[in-house]
């Protein structure tokens, strides 16, 4: 039964005030040939029919119950708890819509309030949302803030070239038309000391990542000071599960901590659905895009939780808003809850540390093959570049003949790094992925 909420009369109003007088006029732009077109369907077939063909499609995909990964770049192969998808697929957690009525959904806030906490003391912030949609939503709104924070006195950005690239074309996605400079990501070799000499007195943001897009781990307390000596807010993009091992970004200073939570209890999915978390200091809470739960108690001094900071947009003074982003990701920052607790401290430790070191074995085995050699200098944490023989394409094509998942094409988003490969180690991998990594890599250099 079809539902059409308009009347013919209000239809036509519609149309008319667009300047036609039918539907097919409306649609005139697009050639008639492929306005309806013939789909050619397959006859109806039953539902065990559908699974089957549905079922052999599926297991043509390369997955990574089958494969050994060495893909990361952004999305990681980590385990996650079973239990994880056994809470996150309870009948109250699992649904669309994140209910925040105090009345009725104090497990649904609380399980916010968890989130937010829990992040907080993974990055050593002060105030948490309740999520972005990705760790890119989360930098652009990062820049955002900071541009609200100077009142539009400041107009630039300097972003590291060594932040993800996709993070940093959603950035200048957001700032189209406004006016805004998006500097110090032009060129590699770039880093982190050369970034204070863009900073200047019309800078709004400095923007980092931690560990980088390439995997290494640097130290930005005098970068902080550089910004906050010209009045600018340093942002820190993280790798929430390298925290469990690593300084917190708090140490360098950072105003702003931003990142993807896929790390944390989300599978990779083909690229989604992820988390985006968002960390501040406590000045800029009223700053801030998103929502944030709290915690109270009622009149009868019973413990509860509020939605305590929603964004303008949606209530009023809407024309104040500081963002289109209203909603958070609630079951995505639940999983990355339930994970962080069942992984506890030390838990989350031991897996950063079996990235680490792993990472480092199979690095230290790479660098010794003939034709290949690392690009990574210094500290890296689970990622490292490697120079290759030949095209990256060609290696990963023949890596699957060995059942692997190759590492990243570095040339797609910086030309002077052409042959060179993003491989990621996580503790998914063990040594014997490693070693027969490496036993590929020599065959392929010798074809």
């Amino acid at each position: 039964m079809a539902y059409i909420p308009h009347t013919d009369a209000e239809r036509k109003e519609m149309l008319a005030a667009v300047g036609v007088r039918s539907l097919d006029d409306l649609y005139q732009a697009v050639p008639a040939d492929v306005r309806f077109p013939d789909l050619d369907l397959p006859d109806s077939v039953s539902e065990l029919e559908i699974t089957q063909e549905l079922q052999e499609m599926a297991e043509a995909n390369v997955d990574t119950r089958h494969f050994a990964c060495f893909l990361g770049a952004g999305a990681y192969n980590h385990f996650i708890p079973s239990a994880v998808d056994h809470i996150l697929r309870r009948g109250e957690f699992y649904t669309a819509y994140t209910p925040y009525q105090p009345e009725i959904s104090q497990g649904t806030l609380q399980a916010i309030f968890e989130y937010q906490s829990l992040i907080c003391n993974l990055t050593g912030m002060q105030v948490s949302n309740a999520s972005h949609y990705d760790g890119a939503t989360a930098l652009a709104e990062a820049a955002i803030l900071s541009l609200n924070h100077h009142r539009g006195a400041r107009h630039k950005l300097v972003l590291s070239p060594a932040i993800h690239p996709q993070y940093r074309q959603v950035v200048r996605t957001y700032m189209q038309g406004m006016q805004v400079e998006v500097a110090g990501d032009e060129r590699l070799p770039a880093s982190a000391e050369d970034l204070p000499s863009r900073i200047d007195s019309n800078t709004a943001m400095v923007a980092v990542q931690y560990p980088d897009f390439f995997g290494r781990i640097k130290d930005f307390t005098a970068l902080g000071r550089a910004a906050h000596a010209a009045g600018a807010l340093l942002c820190v993009v993280v790798n929430p599960l390298a925290l469990g091992m690593l300084r917190p970004p708090s140490e360098f200073d950072a105003d702003i901590v931003v990142g993807d939570g896929q790390p944390l209890g989300i599978p990779m999915s083909f690229g989604g659905p992820t988390l985006g978390h968002f960390t501040i200091k406590q000045e800029f809470v009223r700053k801030m895009a998103g929502r944030l739960v709290g915690e109270t108690v009622d009149s009868r001094g019973q413990r509860g939780y509020v939605l305590t900071l929603t964004p303008r947009e949606q209530h009023i003074r809407r024309e104040k808003a500081t963002s289109n982003i209203c909603t958070n990701v609630a079951l995505m920052a639940l999983a990355s809850a339930v994970y962080l607790s069942l992984m506890g401290k030390q838990g989350l430790r031991q897996a950063a540390e079996l990235c680490y070191h792993k990472a480092h074995y199979a690095a230290e085995r790479l660098a010794k093959v003939p034709g290949f050699g690392l690009w990574t200098k210094g500290p890296f944490f689970h990622e490292f570049a490697l120079k290759c023989p030949r095209p990256v394409a060609e290696i990963n094509q023949a890596l699957l003949d060995f059942d692997i998942l190759g590492g990243y094409d570095l040339g797609q988003d910086y030309p002077e790094l052409r042959d060179h490969m993003l491989l990621a180690v996580t503790e998914m991998n063990s040594r014997d992925q490693i070693d027969a990594l490496v036993e590929a890599m020599e065959e392929v250099s010798h074809a």
